[in-house]
């Protein structure tokens, strides 16, 4: 159990599944979660901050959750923008299945649920939002951010919320030093002692 982390691909503990009451894109939903996940009693700061200060995503086109746990980010995205094909991406079996079953009981049927390397390698996204797993490590959280951020689209924005003490200011000086010419960073807003950090992508 010790070694048992949200970001664990296959916890080992109880599943010990519970519902929970939020409310997402303005409508109040009853929906999953189980031990073994991030936030399992509902919404947390970091996500909160997220869903209350980013602009609407993309109407069209594919537009991303990286780390979507039990399925918020990526709920609210599909029912923001029924016309949009969302993906939400996680390596924990357990948030996978919550996710699926969170987006039907939701309405969100624009909504598919994966494994990161089941995502089609060709496909380009308008619009992620990630609450990104910051506990994995840094070396890990790089990776991730480097096989997501560069498929963005010539002019699709990419939405992250970090805590500041858990490094958000750090993350977003390494974003802005790391990524080429074709991407903008810069700190979007601050609340709640969380950074918003958005990159935009401005060319191939």
């Amino acid at each position: 159990m010790a070694n048992d982390h949200y970001f664990s691909a296959d916890p080992s503990s109880e599943v010990r599944e519970r519902q929970v009451h939020v409310t997402l894109a303005g409508r109040p939903l009853t929906l999953s979660t189980a031990a073994g996940v991030f936030s399992p009693d509902g919404l947390d700061r970091g996500t909160r901050v997220l869903l209350g200060s980013v602009p609407p995503p993309a109407a069209e086109g594919a537009l991303l959750d990286v780390g979507c746990g039990w399925g918020p980010i990526a709920i609210t995205m599909a029912l923001e923008s029924p016309g949009a094909a969302v993906w939400g991406v996680d390596v924990n079996q357990r948030v996978l299945g919550l996710a699926r079953a969170n987006a039907a009981a939701a309405g969100a049927t624009n909504v598919t649920v994966a494994l990161p390397d089941e995502v089609p390698a060709d496909l380009r996204f308008r619009t992620i939002w990630s609450n990104p797993p910051i506990r994995v490590g840094k070396d890990e959280l790089h990776a991730i951010l480097l096989t997501w951020l560069p498929r963005l689209e010539v002019g699709g924005d990419a939405w992250l919320v970090v805590s500041k003490d858990l490094g958000g200011d750090s993350l977003q000086r390494w974003l802005r030093e790391t990524l080429d010419d074709g991407f903008q960073v810069a700190r979007a807003t601050t609340d709640k002692g969380f950074r918003v950090i958005r990159v935009h992508r401005t060319a191939p």
